[in-house]
């Protein structure tokens, strides 16, 4: 019962339902997750590991990149959760433009330095779910 507790409350959470869109469309670098919902590298990274820690997601090292992805592997309930979110925010603007940016997303050099005009969106799908 407490990994589906602890689950529930992750997806609690406006970024981390945009950032698991994102990994439905494509394994990401943190760099990438940034760039995609206009977010500082902190608030990226701290985000990821709490989707991280609650089973949704795995993660590989490749070079300097830390790459995350939807993890399906023996976590039926987990993945009923990622679907039920998926389809709740479909067609939504806010993660809409979250996969055009992604698209337009690149993998920058070591520590994944945020980009100079990068700043917080302020853009909410509240009212979605």
């Amino acid at each position: 019962m407490h990994k589906v507790v602890k689950a529930v409350k992750a997806l609690s959470d406006e970024t981390r339902l945009r950032i698991l869109n994102l990994l439905m469309e494509k394994e990401c670098c943190v760099c990438e997750v940034m760039q995609a919902l206009n977010i500082s590298q902190t608030r990226a990274s701290r985000n990821l590991n709490i989707l991280y820690d609650a089973g949704f997601l795995k993660m590989r090292r490749e070079g300097l990149w830390s790459l995350y992805s939807i993890d399906t592997e023996n976590k039926d309930y987990l993945i009923g959760l990622v679907e039920a979110a998926r389809k709740a925010l479909e067609g939504h603007y806010v993660v809409v433009r979250d996969k055009e940016r992604l698209r337009k997303a690149s993998r920058v050099g070591p520590g994944c330095a945020r980009p100079h005009n990068a700043r917080e969106s302020g853009v909410s799908i509240q009212g979605v779910i």
